[in-house]
């Protein structure tokens, strides 16, 4: 299962989303915002990196960012 950790004020997290589900990937959606837990745990698998979207499997981030840009929270 994918995890994807983002911002709803994020329009690059909303294209990832849009591509996810165009693909049929099945994804949970965290919004770091709203979710102190979430975003602790985002900062911890990216090493301290504040740019989303971020995108991971399996425990390890596989992308951060879309298509070369991202929001800064």
């Amino acid at each position: 299962m994918l995890e994807l950790y983002g911002t709803r004020s994020c329009p690059y997290t909303a294209e990832l989303r849009a591509d996810l589900e165009w693909r049929g990937e099945s994804f949970v959606e965290y919004d770091v915002e709203l979710d102190q837990e979430a975003l602790r745990r985002m900062l911890e698998l990216t090493g301290g990196n504040r740019m989303v979207p971020v995108l991971v499997k399996e425990g390890r981030v596989i992308q951060t960012g879309w298509q070369g840009r991202g929001c800064y929270i």
